[in-house]
């Protein structure tokens, strides 16, 4: 007894100890403030200390900058709002689970390698907030946990960025920045480098993540979540009872207990004609866009011919898409589900209201980590920082080069988290340095992806990371918890890849 009021009372300490997303984010753009400042009394070329107004006014325009994805992730909560209202997805999730009998642990490489596809052909990050609900609900069912569900769409997501093959918004802008520059690559060593990457980083993470979950699955003490966020977690997932709660102290929960709440539940919650309908047009609506945000004419394919019915709702065609004309197709979706669900309207309206409501604090959080980009745009850091780095890399072997390389664009992965924009300031730089050096131009651009997509995997700055730990319900300072030695893996296996194909390319 008093070895467990001992821990109780470390479990309270430590959740009052952890810090809010908000708070760290603001503790990063005031931090970026003070550097700025102190450098550029220090003489430092093209940065200008940042003042009390560029500070103030950064949030606002983090805010205004992201309103495209902030106004999609409104909308999508209103969306799930409708379709949880209709009560489809809690029948759907519970008929899953029964099914699949105590082989609840194929779902996790099944779905990592589905979104790693969308991150290594079209830079699925952003778009993934939209499946954290869904995944954290899933699998809790399944008798895992929330970050069992945040960790498989994150990682598979990010292993795919971080071994972009046909990117366009990493690889594709980092070859075209490198054709301004007089610069031609090689797409078919790329694409060689960006499979490597990408299926030994995913490899990696699967059998992480399913480690992860087995234990959690045998023993519900395993869970790395807190008691604060495992009660959070039990009340928005879990039908309100405590994760780790019940006699056994929370050590006794088991498959056989797991498959008989499913199995009850399963026997109250038999689909009706209207949810099996309702979930075909949710699994639709998904679909689409995802089709929508790939860039198809990249790949030779006439979008106004495969996919122009779309243009009819959204303006554009699929492939064509991005965040204004997802956030109109999900609009059109959730009227759908609601007259498929039989809702009346004041049930759609207070549903509707209720699920983008919800969201409000991921849209805040993802405007106010777009701050600090914004900030480092404003007083000029990150070209500072970039032109320091090239300078010292001058003249060292590929052994040193790689390592070193990856690791600036692991730091400047801090301060620009787009890949995009990455490309299009660092590239110029580093790609004719590699060149002048002698070393792989090819192998510079996946570099650039590789050490961009790990930091994209756990940064602070990103709101891809920050809305979506939010709506799993997950602490920050827990996500880095959970994966600080996977990242770490990650990082030295691209080192290793990355500088055996300088050193042969």
């Amino acid at each position: 007894m008093a070895e467990d009021a001992q821990e109780n009372t470390q479990e309270e300490s430590r959740k009052k100890r952890s810090l809010s997303s908000f708070t760290i984010l603001i503790i990063m753009l005031l931090v970026l403030a003070v550097v700025t400042i102190i450098v550029s009394l220090a003489g430092g070329e093209g940065v200008v200390g940042a003042r009390l107004y560029d500070v103030t006014t950064a949030p606002v325009k983090g805010f205004t900058d992201a309103l495209p994805v902030c106004l999609f992730v409104m909308v999508l909560g209103g969306f799930l709002g409708i379709v949880t209202e209709t009560g489809a997805l809690d029948a759907g999730i519970t008929t899953l689970v029964r099914k699949l009998k105590g082989n609840e642990l194929v779902l996790i490489p099944i779905l990592m390698f589905v979104f790693s596809i969308g991150g290594t052909t079209f830079g699925l990050c952003e778009e993934t907030v939209a499946f954290y609900l869904l995944l954290a609900a899933t699998m809790i069912a399944a008798g895992f946990d929330s970050m069992v569900g945040a960790s498989t769409v994150l990682l598979g997501a990010g292993c795919g960025v971080l071994g972009s093959t046909v990117n366009p918004f990493a690889v594709g802008a980092a070859v075209d920045a490198l054709s301004g520059s007089g610069i031609e690559v090689n797409q078919g060593f790329v694409i060689m480098l960006g499979v490597a990457l990408w299926l030994s980083t995913l490899a990696i993470s699967i059998l992480f993540v399913m480690r992860y979950a087995g234990k959690v699955k045998k023993d519900r003490g395993s869970t790395i979540l807190s008691l604060q966020e495992q009660e959070i977690m039990a009340q928005e997932f879990g039908g309100g009872q405590a994760f780790g709660a019940g006699g056994d102290g929370g050590k006794g929960y088991n498959g056989a207990d797991d498959a008989a709440f499913v199995e009850g539940q399963g026997k109250k919650r038999s689909m009706t004609g209207r949810q099996k309908a309702t979930l075909v047009v949710f699994a639709l609506a998904f679909l689409v866009m995802i089709v929508g945000f790939i860039p198809w004419e990249d790949f030779g394919i006439d979008v106004e011919g495969a996919f122009g019915w779309s243009a009819w709702l959204t303006r554009l065609p699929l492939g064509q898409w991005y965040f204004d004309e997802a956030s109109t197709w999900f609009l059109l979706m959730t009227v759908v589900v609601g007259i498929i669900g039989g809702l009346s309207e004041a049930r759609f309206v207070k549903a509707f209201i209720a699920g983008a409501g919800g969201m409000m604090g991921v849209v805040l959080i993802i405007g106010l980590a777009r701050s600090i980009t914004v900030l480092m745009d404003t007083t000029g850091m990150s070209g500072w920082i970039l032109e320091g780095a090239a300078n010292f890399l001058q003249g060292v072997s590929a052994v040193v080069f790689t390592p070193l390389s990856f690791l600036l664009y692991v730091v400047l992965s801090f301060l620009i988290p787009s890949s995009s924009g990455m490309a299009t300031v660092t590239m110029p730089i580093m790609g004719p340095l590699a060149e002048r050096l002698g070393f792989s131009v090819e192998a510079m651009v996946m570099v650039f992806s590789a050490g961009n997509g790990l930091v994209n995997l756990f940064t602070p700055t990103s709101g891809a990371i920050m809305g979506g730990l939010t709506l799993a319900r997950i602490e920050y300072s827990t996500w880095l918890k959970f994966g600080a030695k996977l990242f770490v893996i990650l990082g030295i296996t691209c080192m290793v890849i990355l500088t055996i194909a300088m050193l042969l390319l």
